[in-house]
């Protein structure tokens, strides 16, 4: 009797230790998805092309734009501000939005 109980308990401690199974439908539908995902290709990333010319252009417009700024910055130093300061602030960012658009995928 004792025998028949130890193995009892055994057994059943042996399959409560392996943890729910899922139903077949379950597996199957996990195998079937698994597989689609290895017959769908990856998407293709098109990069569009870029106007060289007219980033060109923003980024020569950005450096004068910044030495302009940079002087204008001594002065403020001195106790003057350039009357159109800001608005070049603006414009360079503005333009370093429009680089970063042009240039990023």
């Amino acid at each position: 009797m004792r025998i028949l109980l130890c193995a009892l308990l055994l057994s059943t401690s042996a399959a409560f230790a392996q943890g729910p199974v899922p139903p077949d439908g379950h597996l199957q539908a996990d195998r079937a998805q698994s597989e689609f995902e290895k017959t769908v290709p990856p998407p293709i990333h098109q990069q569009a092309s870029v106007d060289f010319a007219k980033v060109k252009k923003d980024a020569d417009e950005l450096v004068l734009l910044s030495q302009s700024i940079h002087s204008g910055i001594d002065s403020v130093g001195k106790g003057m501000i350039q009357k159109d300061l800001i608005d070049k602030l603006k414009q360079v960012e503005k333009l370093s939005k429009r680089l970063r658009s042009q240039l990023t995928p």
